[in-house]
């Protein structure tokens, strides 16, 4: 099986890569405290800690927010214990130690945790898994639970969530005096997963494997609920539930597209794909790879968005994926990303890494400003600012990213992402380390045993190393070099970028590295010793085509450089960008701006533009063909988008056909 590198062993040094993490520990943290404390004026109030308060009666008051909103306070401290593991910070620490000591303080005697239901609903407890999100909210609790225990060693939040997960294990299951029922929101089942893990106890293990089992089939659980509920729920918009919302419609091995809330959706495929490794089970592995190809190939966005509907968030049909009032919600983007990560270690195929790859460069990044204190909860790929109206199909769609939200689950998301960066980079197999992203890092300890990351005190382990030095994603060139104890027992799997160009492996003398091909990965067949490897390839900024069946792209044409995508903005081309076509007949120029958006490479695009003498804008309709003249575009990458001037975006532009 797979070994994950811990965090503490990677120190990440990438000029691109690097600001971001840091901005993590240094802004966003900080910024996301002062928010769950309802400190940050003009911004969406949080209640979150509020509500921990109140339920361990240490303050006065009602439940506020979203039913799921201890789930706030959970990624954050899921994102302090992955900053901790790199960066230890012994204010930090105590800060998210008295934090953990709240959360005990509100847990009830029998290890129940949620402050909506303590609260406001103590009836309620188990009887609205429809839309209660209960196990979702215990779900969050337990990863952050078990990423705090591996990073500082201290065992108080995992103790709580155990005690919780026994509760779930005694209340759930297969017995006439137990819930036979599954969670309308996943994520316990991957949490459960990852409990098992670091704990052993076999129950969390099989409580996951039941939920998922279970899920589908005979008489749907929810629609049952509903009833015995009296139609009563939490959620207006539930009235006329369809199963597949919440992916229960089918038994889950039986499913063939991807279907209903994408987030849903991608957290159960990676309970999925956990639980067809640790039991070796091929159906559920095949359903994985059947709902991946579907969803990356039939109901993605170019910058790796899922879920093309404002509506219930949710996935459409095949190839529906409009471009102004998409949703593409981030968490999606992160679920779909945890969800390749796992596809890559477990069948070893690189292509889940090309996706993986795309999400951070594109949709995820993009979901938070340069300065950590706003946020995009959807991720659209054109944006007319005039047009997103309340009470609209467009009122979903923000022109700027939001200082917080009402449902805040993608901000503390972001932050989790991006301080796991470490856990994307490179995975190992016995004496085979796979190199996933080239990211310019330092890590240590590659062959260590595994245990050791369970002791606080291995921060350092020479045992076999590599120093990552990367220019990506601007130039196509990596330099690799083993080291330390055992470092040349490694056995190098380099991931081939899709999108990579005549590929090569030199040495440093120039020399070519001889290896081969397997799935993706370029092994290394001879020993380089403590010498580095040198990887380059080509990746121009180059135009790309949707499929013609992608109605919303059809004559339009975007621009992606490796896994960069690129889009036009008002403040560098003007407005109406509906407006411009690109000459494809031209292509694109590259430009190095090391003071724009914190360094990028920008692209220049020759194309035409609706002269502002057209009929058109004097007439609303004309019996005259409006008339075109030369101009320069100026496209950034799609990340950076709305770090400047307000205005409008868009990724794909129509394009100049030559007839």
């Amino acid at each position: 099986m797979f070994q994950e590198i811990p965090l503490r062993n990677t120190k990440i040094t990438d000029e691109f890569w690097k600001p971001s993490i840091d901005l993590v520990r240094e802004s966003i943290i900080p910024y996301q405290w002062e928010i769950l404390n309802d400190l940050v004026k003009d911004a969406e109030p949080s209640h979150c800690l509020h509500n921990f308060k109140v339920a361990a009666k240490e303050e006065e008051g009602d439940f506020m927010g979203a039913v799921f909103q201890d789930t706030d306070v959970a990624k954050w401290l899921e994102a302090v214990a992955y900053t901790l593991e790199a960066f230890p910070d012994e204010e930090l620490e105590r800060l998210a130690d008295e934090t953990i000591a709240l959360i005990g303080r509100a847990q009830q005697e029998d290890g129940y945790l949620d402050t909506y239901f303590v609260i406001k609903e103590p009836e309620g407890r188990f009887k609205n898994l429809q839309e209660g999100h209960e196990l979702y909210t215990a779900g969050h609790m337990i990863e952050a639970a078990v990423a705090y225990y591996q990073a500082t060693g201290k065992d108080e939040f995992l103790k709580i969530v155990c005690k919780t997960a026994d509760l779930l294990c005694d209340t759930f299951g297969p017995e006439a005096d137990q819930i036979h029922g599954y969670p309308g929101h996943q994520e316990i089942e991957l949490a459960l997963v990852r409990l098992y893990r670091v704990t052993g106890r076999r129950q969390y293990l099989e409580l996951a494997k039941y939920f998922i089992d279970i899920r589908g089939v005979g008489a749907n659980y929810f629609l049952e609920e509903q009833k015995r509920r009296g139609g009563r729920g939490i959620f207006p918009e539930f009235s006329g539930y369809d199963p597949a919302y919440s992916q229960s419609h089918m038994p889950v091995r039986d499913q063939k597209t991807a279907e209903g809330h994408a987030v849903r959706a991608v957290y159960m495929y990676c309970a999925m794909a956990d639980l067809a490794l640790e039991y070796g089970d091929e159906a559920l592995m095949d359903a994985c790879k059947t709902l991946w190809d579907n969803m990356t190939g039939k109901r993605m966005y170019l910058t790796g968005g899922i879920g093309s509907s404002g509506i219930l968030e949710r996935f459409t049909t095949d190839y529906d994926l409009p471009n102004d009032r998409n949703y593409s919600e981030t968490c999606a983007s992160i679920g779909l990303a945890l969800f390749g990560s796992r596809m890559a270690r477990i069948t070893k195929d690189a292509s889940y890494m090309d996706t993986v790859e795309l999400e951070l460069y594109n949709n995820i990044l993009a979901g938070i400003a340069m300065d950590g204190k706003s946020f995009f909860y959807v991720n659209p790929l054109e944006v007319w600012p005039d047009n997103c109206m309340n009470r609209t199909s467009m009122e979903h769609v923000k022109p700027v990213r939001q200082k917080w939200f009402g449902v805040a689950c993608c901000p503390p998301n972001i932050a989790r992402t991006l301080a796991s960066l470490g856990h994307y980079i490179a995975f190992r197999e016995e004496k085979r380390v796979y190199v996933n992203l080239y990211v310019s890092a330092v890590i240590d300890g590659i062959l260590e045993d595994p245990e050791d990351r369970l002791n606080p005190e291995h921060t350092q382990n020479s045992k076999g190393s590599l120093k990552i030095e990367s220019q990506m994603p601007w130039k196509g060139r990596c330099e690799i070099t083993r080291g330390g104890d055992g470092g040349k027992e490694m056995e190098l799997a380099l991931r081939i970028p899709a999108y990579a160009e005549g590929f090569a492996i030199t040495g440093r003398d120039g020399r070519p590295v001889r290896w081969h091909e397997e799935t993706g990965y370029a092994v290394l067949d001879e020993d380089g010793g403590y010498d580095p490897v040198i990887l380059t390839w080509n990746m121009p900024a180059a135009y790309v085509w949707a499929n013609p069946m992608v109605r919303a792209d059809a004559g339009r044409v975007a621009v992606k450089k490796g896994p960069v995508v690129y889009c036009l903005e008002e403040t560098d081309n003007g407005a109406n960008l509906a407006g411009v076509f690109a000459d494809t007949s031209q292509p694109p120029a590259e430009t190095w701006e090391p003071d724009l958006l914190g360094g990028v490479v920008s692209v220049s695009i020759h194309g035409k533009r609706l002269s502002a003498g057209a009929p058109q804008e004097k007439k609303l309709y004309a019996a005259e063909r409006p008339q075109l003249e030369d101009v320069s575009l100026k496209a950034v990458p799609y990340a950076r988008w709305c770090n400047r001037t307000p205005g409008e975006m868009t990724v794909w532009m129509k394009e100049l056909y030559h007839v």
